[in-house]
């Protein structure tokens, strides 16, 4: 064979055996344990849906998921870690919206990128937020509420913490309706849940399954939902959109991300499977009666939208109400 037609030919014949080595390579994928980073400590809604999705994943993939909780920084420095990390597919992030698209507007300066060092996977869950009071608050609605707000101004209201995604509804909530509110930040909600509880504190925004087992034992009376609709596990509670807000719609989000460069085949390869487990019944019914959120499992194209939309979104409210974080 002549020389000229040699090249072309072992040039092809090593291209394909790469292309080969490729695909084995993904269809291997995993070869051994994967670590799930959760930023926030063990026992909250982040862990809680690492916990059951990990579990499900692992049994589905053939290797086992190690949840692993890197508490600090509102969520920085998990969501780090993982920036950080290999991108090989075996660190990946169950992240909350708010250190995603919030702290990038509240921190004067965040170690990682959220669009540039991620790759989005899916996104998980959403978790519709309440507004609860203790049943001696005057108001029993929203439109009760807007009303009473604006006779007096000031009302204090609890939620899990400064800069979360209850607190920026509720400045929103004000914003769109004229109203003034004192917001009143705890780190965490189990202590803010005791004080509307007590009666210290007559307002909560926070997600509906911190709530849930009181406003149905009659020790909180629910106000509005957030969302954009109203929840299966509410149904009798009215929406701030259906008090005359229209698209008022404010979520909580949980969302699977690897690191930039994580190759293609192992993203769809994961994204495939979380997505399998989001729809089988088991999982929906633990969402519903357990976690309290609504399964998603989207496109990594429109979690990635998501994320954009929601930083947007955000930054606007965070300039105009000069919410900083350190």
């Amino acid at each position: 064979m002549q020389p000229a037609l040699i090249r072309p030919l072992l040039a092809f014949c090593a291209i394909s055996l790469l292309t080969v080595s490729a695909r084995g390579n993904a269809q291997a994928y995993p070869t051994k344990s994967i670590r799930l980073i959760v930023p926030f400590a063990a026992g909250g809604s982040t862990d809680a849906l690492a916990r059951a999705v990990g579990q499900k994943l692992g049994e589905s993939l053939g290797q086992q998921v190690v949840v692993d909780n890197r508490t600090g920084a509102t969520g920085n420095i998990g969501t780090d870690l993982v920036a950080k990390a290999s991108p090989d597919g075996y660190t990946l992030l169950m992240a909350f919206d708010a250190t995603m698209v919030i702290n990038p507007s509240a921190y004067k300066k965040l170690p990682f990128d959220p669009v540039k060092d991620f790759t989005p996977i899916t996104e998980v869950a959403a978790l519709p937020l309440i507004l609860a009071a203790h049943p001696s608050f005057p108001a029993n609605n929203v439109k009760e509420l807007i009303a009473y707000a604006r006779q007096k101004p000031g009302i204090n209201y609890s939620s899990s913490g400064y800069a979360s995604t209850p607190h920026l509804a509720m400045v929103l909530f004000a914003q769109r309706t004229g109203t003034q509110f004192t917001h009143i930040a705890y780190k965490g909600g189990g202590q803010a849940v005791v004080d509307v509880l007590g009666g210290q504190v007559p307002l909560i925004a926070t997600a509906i399954p911190t709530v849930q087992a009181h406003i149905k034992a009659g020790k909180l009376k629910a106000i509005g939902l957030t969302s954009g609709k109203r929840h299966p596990s509410l149904p009798d509670v009215g929406t701030f959109a259906e008090a005359g807000l229209p698209g008022f719609d404010v979520s909580a989000w949980y969302g699977l991300l690897a690191p930039a460069g994580t190759p293609k085949t192992v993203i769809a390869r994961l994204h495939d499977e979380v997505v399998k487990i989001l729809q089988s019944p088991e999982m929906k019914e633990r969402f519903l009666t357990t976690i309290g959120g609504d399964p998603v499992g989207d496109t990594p194209e429109a979690f990635a939208a998501t994320i954009k939309n929601d930083m947007a979104r955000w930054a606007k409210i965070v300039k105009e109400s000069g919410i900083k974080l350190e």
